[in-house]
């Protein structure tokens, strides 16, 4: 492959920009030099820009002049599958012929391999957890990074621990660097990384790294941030400001129930609003995305998953319902807005609750020394595959955390995976106390700059910038410190109907339908529950906050919470004509669930019958991780009393975790008889 001569590089790069982008189109300052580094020189290149700075101009301009010389397809590493979209609709209109391998495409994967090893596939898109799968590195990744043409990283940060959203599976990128051809070019893309970040990601690809960094202001973005501490109080103000803004936008809420319940209050309140998060499917997702590029929502109420790469220049408004926990996560999703508008709002709201969210993803992120020790002497004392859900009645952890451990684990060499089934390998292996330590501490860190960031008075976008190490940060005459101005709450009416939304949306308990270990296989039909109900969410303002000071004050429910859940069970169950019996409680001395139980079936007219007790003492359920602990916990717990009864029956309980508890009763009440057993609480723990 030739190498071009830098007048030469010049017009070819601006014809390739013109063939997609018109005549009129011009690179953006730092984009030629960033192309010209990679085609001319060869060169492994860093390049830290903000959002909308155009960085996929930069590696497939770049493909279009290496292809032309005949070097062979850039391979793209790309974290997401909103992004893997985008990215290849891109590079269609750059003419280049592109192809995805994701979790979402198995049925061409065939297909791909076999266009890319016949070299008609200029770019090739994959996740990082392609490079976890053995059959792909044994079948394809050799032969393709031996004469790959490009190696692009994109969303780079994610490579380092330091990152606010580091993946292992990032790690495999650096084993990769040592197969591509020698002075094969390597572009590694990102708009939000700070000194520290950039440090690790050029310590793991070489010194011989340039770097290409660019200012981070958003001269259209108007900062704004206010404590809303209640769930109706930020849906309330939601309901009155968005229907001001002109345009579309975006509201990030941290959990996947949060996004759901915003965009259902925003459609109660007449406001186009749609839901989206990673437990959607790849189709729904891509709807979502082509609704709101297309002006169809007024707006999009989204986890993280609508983050990195999603692209639409002309969103108007960014809302966090809640703070995400640094001030680098926080810019990249608040960068969505104002990317091709005169001016845009990118407000954040703090609620009591984002300090406890921050710290169980910091928990299911982060291994502790202990669970990564037990999990590979238990591996280690088998020679042969363990499965997950063996692992899961083994190990008290989460199954997300237990799946992120052992991501960790084999990424170290410390375990191999095959599916669900891992073993120990023979790799000698150590837990790095030091290093995790060091990223917790700088987490706790950034959880408090954003903490900062809320109280500051002080220009918040210089703030931002200065957290993500801009040396050019300046104040933005822009924000609401910069303007004098404050966000005021929504009105008290408005409030009030908030809470009354959140009161009147019941919890849904879906049946369990499958034993776990030691037991396996399906529960019988006639044994299962049916689907449940809650009066709401744990952390719901009203009712579950309400159980939780009966709970701690160790008194009982207050009536309105008896007069709500018969309320709703007259509307769900309007012909019920069955007994309540109460589930017994892990603190046998408690009376709040018998003592409502009772109330409860008075107010309902229905007979009242306490036919289940404990066996055994038992552990809280919150203390178990995983459903497997949760099923062991209460296995063989309870007993039923009457053995003669007569469906149906309501099973009463203040609060549903895990369902373990009252799957393992209605079995046995089934046993006695019972058909019909509906399951009720006042709250759930998760939302």
């Amino acid at each position: 492959m030739t190498t071009t001569q830098p007048d030469v590089f010049a017009a070819g790069a601006r014809d390739a920009l013109h063939d997609a982008f018109g005549a009129e189109a011009e690179f953006r300052d730092g984009q030629l030099e960033a192309i010209q580094a990679l085609v001319v020189d060869r060169a492994r290149l860093l390049v830290v820009q903000r959002t909308g700075w155009g960085k996929s101009i930069v590696y497939f301009v770049a493909t279009k002049l290496l292809r032309a010389e005949g070097g062979g397809p850039t391979v793209i590493i790309s974290p997401l599958l909103a992004l893997m979209r985008d990215q290849q609709a891109m590079a269609v209109r750059m003419g280049l012929r592109a192809a995805t391998l994701n979790s979402s495409n198995r049925d061409e994967w065939e297909s791909i391999e076999s266009q890319l090893l016949a070299d008609h596939i200029d770019v090739l898109l994959i996740s990082p957890e392609r490079l976890n799968n053995a059959d792909f590195r044994d079948r394809l990744l050799v032969p393709l990074t031996s004469r790959t043409g490009l190696f692009v990283v994109d969303e780079a940060h994610c490579i380092s621990d330091w990152g606010h959203d580091f993946r292992p599976d990032y790690r495999r990128i650096t084993r990769v660097l040592s197969l591509l051809p020698a002075g094969a070019p390597v572009l590694c893309t990102t708009a939000t990384a700070n000194d520290r970040v950039i440090a690790d990601i050029v310590a793991q690809l070489g010194d011989d790294v340039q770097i290409s960094r660019g200012p981070l202001d958003r001269e259209s973005l108007a900062l704004a941030a206010a404590h809303l501490d209640t769930a109706a109080e930020r849906l309330a103000w939601l309901a009155e400001w968005i229907p001001t803004r002109e345009g579309t936008g975006i509201v990030y809420a941290l959990t996947v129930g949060d996004a759901t319940r915003v965009s259902d209050w925003l459609r109660s309140r007449n406001i186009s609003a749609i839901a989206y998060s990673g437990d959607d499917d790849a189709e729904t997702r891509l709807e979502v995305e082509r609704a709101l590029r297309s002006n169809e929502v007024k707006v999009v109420c989204a986890t993280s998953a609508l983050g990195m790469g999603f692209d639409k220049p002309d969103v108007s408004f960014v809302v966090h319902y809640q703070s995400p926990d640094s001030p680098v996560a926080y810019y990249q999703q608040v960068g969505r807005a104002g990317r091709s508008v005169e001016h845009a709002d990118g407000v954040l709201l703090v609620g009591t609750e984002d300090s406890e969210i921050w710290d169980w993803f910091m928990r299911s992120s982060l291994p502790v020394a202990d669970e990564a020790r037990a999990v590979v002497d238990l591996l280690a004392g088998t020679q042969d595959w363990t499965h997950l859900s063996a692992l899961e009645s083994q190990v008290n952890l989460s199954k997300g955390r237990l799946t992120g451990l052992l991501k960790v684990l084999e990424v170290e060499g410390a375990v191999e995976a095959d599916g669900f089934r891992y073993r120990r390998t023979l790799a000698p292996w150590a837990f790095d106390a030091e290093r995790i330590d060091r990223v917790r501490v700088a987490r706790l860190e950034e959880q408090q700059a954003m903490r900062d960031y809320a109280e500051t008075t002080g220009c918040r976008m210089h703030f931002i910038r200065e957290q993500l190490d801009d040396p050019e940060a300046t104040d933005c005459g822009r924000c609401d410190n910069c303007r004098k101005t404050r966000i005021t709450a929504a009105s008290s009416q408005t409030i009030i109907e908030a809470i009354n939304f959140i009161r009147q949306r019941p919890a849904i308990i879906e049946p369990r339908k499958k034993w776990t270990l030691p037991r396996s296989g399906m529960i019988a039909r006639d044994h299962q529950l049916e689907q449940g109900r809650a009066l709401g969410y744990l952390s719901d303002a009203g009712y579950g906050r309400a159980l939780l000071r009966a709970k701690r004050d160790h008194t009982l429910v207050p009536d309105e919470i008896v007069d709500a859940a018969a309320e709703l069970i007259r509307e769900w169950l309007p012909d019920f004509d069955g007994a309540i019996v109460p589930v017994p409680t892990a603190d046998q001395t408690r009376t709040l669930v018998p003592d409502f139980a009772q109330r409860l079936a008075a107010r309902l007219d229905l007979p009242f019958h306490d036919v289940v007790r404990k066996s055994h003492a038992t552990r809280p359920q919150k203390l178990m991780n995983n459903s497997a602990q949760q099923f062991g916990n209460v296995s063989d717990a309870f007993l039923v009393t009457e053995t003669d009864l007569a469906g149906p029956v309501l099973l009463v309980d203040d609060v549903s975790d895990s369902r373990w508890t009252m799957t393992v009763i209605a079995d046995l009440l089934a046993d006695a008889g019972v058909r019909g057993i509906y399951p009720f609480a006042i709250a759930r723990t998760k939302g």
